[in-house]
C-alpha cells in the first residue's frame, strides 16, 4: 500500500496516515492491530492512558515486519508528571512495548509541570531511547509559553482536528515554528456523523470515495498527518486509500466552510 511521510524538525520520517489505538484492547485488539500492520499501516499510535501498550508491542512482533520499518507513538499522561516520574515512564512504556526505543513521544496533555516532564523527555532523546519528542493538545497559547523554555522544540504537536475542526490556523503557526500538527479525532469520534455528511458525499461521488476518505484526504492535503482508528477492516483498508486522488481548490474551500471554529470535546 502506497504511503506518503511528513518529514519532522529532526529529519525522521513519519507516515502521513496512522492507524490509531484508542480502546483497542485484549486479544481481538491485537488481532486488528496485525490486520491493520497486514494491510499497510506503519505507524501505531497508542498511550500510557490506553493501558494497550503491550498489546501494540505484541502486534508489532506478530507481525513479523521489521521494527525499522514501523512508526510507534507513545503518550506520557498525569501520573508521570514530573522529570523523576517521566523518567520512569519512559522505561515503564519501553517495557511495556518490549521494544529498545520509542520513534515519537508526547506529552499528553499540558500539565503544570510540562516543562520537567519534557526534560526527561529531552535526555531519553539524546541517549536515543526516543527519535523524536512533542506534545499533545497544546493550543496556540499554551504552545507558546511552552517553546520559551523548553529547549528543543517540539516535533509534534497532536491535537482535534476535523473538517468540523479542522485547526488550520493552529496548523500554519505551528509549522512556522517547525511543528507538525497531526490530527486526533479525525472522524470526531461520533459526535458529528461525518459519514453521513451530505457535501463529503457529494464530493466523493466525484471521485469513488466514501464521505470518511474526502474527511481524510481534506486533513492530509492540507499537511496535517492523521491517525484513524478502526477495527472493521474495510474501513481499515479506505482509511489508507486517500493518496489516489486529489481535492481541488474549489473542493477543498466548500470543505473548509464545515468549520464551526469550536472544539467538539472542550480541549480548548
Amino acid at each position: 500500500m502506497y504511503m506518503e511521510y511528513v518529514t519532522l524538525n529532526n529529519g525522521v520520517r513519519m507516515p502521513a496516515v496512522g492507524f490509531g489505538t484508542w480502546d483497542v484492547r485484549g486479544e481481538s485488539g491485537r488481532q486488528a492491530i496485525i490486520q491493520a500492520l497486514e494491510l499497510g499501516y506503519r505507524l501505531l499510535d497508542t498511550a500510557q492512558m490506553y493501558e494497550n501498550e503491550d498489546i501494540v508491542g505484541k502486534a508489532v512482533r506478530g507481525s513479523g515486519i521489521p521494527r525499522k520499518d514501523m512508526f510507534i507513538t507513545t503518550k506520557l499522561y498525569r501520573p508521570s508528571a514530573g522529570y523523576t516520574k517521566a523518567k520512569k515512564g519512559i522505561e515503564r512504556s519501553l517495557r511495556a512495548l518490549d521494544m529498545d526505543y520509542i520513534d515519537l513521544l508526547l506529552i499528553h496533555e499540558p500539565y503544570d509541570n510540562a516543562a520537567q516532564m519534557y526534560d526527561a523527555f529531552r535526555e531519553a532523546y539524546e541517549q536515543g531511547k526516543v527519535r523524536a519528542i512533542g506534545i499533545s493538545n497544546f493550543n496556540m497559547e499554551k504552545y507558546k509559553d511552552f517553546i520559551e523554555y523548553c529547549g528543543v522544540i517540539p516535533a509534534v504537536d497532536q491535537v482535534e482536528s476535523h473538517v468540523y475542526f479542522p485547526q488550520l490556523d493552529l496548523k500554519d503557526f505551528l509549522k512556522s515554528y517547525g511543528t507538525v500538527m497531526q490530527s486526533w479525532a479525525s472522524f470526531s469520534e461520533g459526535r458529528k456523523n461525518i459519514f453521513r455528511e451530505p457535501l463529503l458525499i457529494e464530493i466523493g461521488k466525484q471521485y469513488g470515495k466514501t464521505a470518511g476518505q474526502v474527511a481524510l484526504r481534506f486533513l492530509v492535503q492540507n499537511g496535517i498527518p492523521v491517525i484513524p482508528k478502526s477495527v472493521h477492516t474495510d474501513r481499515m483498508r479506505e482509511n489508507l486509500s486517500v493518496f489516489d486522488f486529489n481535492l481541488t481548490q474549489a473542493d477543498m474551500k466548500r470543505i473548509a466552510g464545515l468549520d464551526k471554529g469550536k472544539s467538539l470535546f472542550g480541549w480548548y
